[in-house]
């Protein structure tokens, strides 16, 4: 399934770094931003979550909150989280239940070969629940700034 613009955001619950369950439709009324990356603790997707802490300021200036999700364990995310300091919740979905329902989980190529893997998209959900923007070609070292201007633009219209 590829999510689009104008759909209701999948609901769903998965626990966070701190085994503590998070429910997407209780953060109705908020801005949010979930991140689909596929390991933790890898350079990409280090860079991409030190990229939106370094501007995690500016994310509650304008009340967006942020999910990280990977198939990583809670464990994982937790050590993640810990060595580079993130700020935001990271919803482990190992059995890729979420994964899946945001279309994320699809063929990937790396070095002449093909398998099954997490894309590293991206999803903006309005505070009514409604995908904004959906990002699919994620460039990590931008993305945090990219978010935060989108969302300015869209809270405007």
């Amino acid at each position: 399934m590829k999510l689009k613009v104008g759909a209701t955001a999948p609901d769903f619950t998965l626990p966070d770094q701190d085994e503590k369950e998070h429910t997407l439709s209780d953060s109705l009324g908020s801005w949010v931003l979930i991140f689909f990356y596929p390991k933790d603790m890898t350079p990409g997707c280090t860079k991409e979550a030190c990229g939106i802490r370094d501007s995690w300021s500016q994310y509650r200036r304008n009340g967006i909150e942020v999910f990280g999700i990977s198939a990583d364990t809670t464990a994982k995310h937790k050590k993640f989280a810990d060595k580079h300091d993130l700020p935001f919740t990271l919803l482990a979905d190992p059995e890729k239940t979420v994964i899946k329902k945001y279309g994320v989980w699809a063929p990937k190529k790396f070095m002449g070969r093909e398998f099954l893997g997490i894309l590293r998209h991206s999803v903006l959900i309005d505070p009514e629940g409604v995908v904004a923007k959906v990002y699919e070609k994620v460039k990590v070292g931008e993305h945090a700034e990219e978010v935060l201007a989108d969302k300015k633009a869209l809270a405007k219209g």
